[in-house]
């Protein structure tokens, strides 16, 4: 990436969180059984796939509580960092370019490049 931007602090902290928020509900749905509601497993091969699912007990309540929570926050985060007014200093053209820095802005301060 040839340009360097300066990107304000509550930017950086909002996708910064975006990027927690969605590392940790990707963590909790791998965790939680595949169906919300309990569902009885099934196994199909009549697709170009062959699809199995076990027996799902559902999510309990907190479950589904804590997915939304983190959805609600994720979506909350996504509206901020994409509306910041700092956008609107940015020409058009180099937009791309720029919140594709913003997401890996986050590796620079940590040592990733």
């Amino acid at each position: 990436m040839a340009t360097t931007y300066e990107f304000p602090s509550d930017l950086l902290a909002g996708q910064e969180e975006l990027h927690q928020v969605r590392a940790e509900l990707s963590a909790l749905l791998k965790r939680l059984p595949w169906s919300v509601e309990p569902m009885d497993g099934f196994s199909d091969d009549t697709g170009w796939r062959k699809v199995e699912r076990p027996a799902s007990p559902g999510w309990t309540a907190d479950e589904q509580a804590e997915v939304e929570k983190l959805r609600r926050r994720e979506h909350e985060l996504a509206v901020f960092v994409s509306t910041h007014r700092f956008w609107a200093d940015v020409a058009a053209a180099d937009r791309m370019d720029a919140r594709t820095g913003l997401k890996h802005a986050h590796e620079r301060s940590s040592g990733g490049e």
